[in-house]
């Protein structure tokens, strides 16, 4: 087996193996648990994209797709939520239950 067809081979298998799809868009949540009568402000921005403002009454969801500009570091269906709470910000994968990543000022 020459080495191209080696590297293919194992590039295939780490492709097959994956737990996601070749692809697949990754995924952002945001949810307001806040207090009765907060209104959560979200705003995402990146180089390429400005997604503007969106205010989420309590128990509201925002979220948006998006696929990896490229290189060589991929997140093909990464899935990211964030939960605002009256103690502070919450992450999560989705996976795993969600951990205090910001606490309000």
């Amino acid at each position: 087996m020459n080495r191209l067809s080696c590297v293919l081979l194992i590039f295939g298998l780490c492709i097959g193996l994956s737990n996601t799809k070749w692809n697949e868009k990754n995924s952002v949540f945001f949810k307001n648990s806040l207090g009765w009568n907060n209104v959560l402000k979200v705003h995402c921005i990146s180089n390429d994209d400005d997604l503007g403002y969106h205010f989420l009454r309590p128990g509201g969801i925002y979220d948006f797709s998006f696929h990896d500009s490229g290189g060589f570091i991929v997140h093909y269906g990464k899935k990211n939520f964030w939960e605002a709470k009256d103690d502070g910000i919450y992450f999560t994968h989705g996976k795993e239950v969600p951990k205090l990543e910001y606490m309000w000022k």
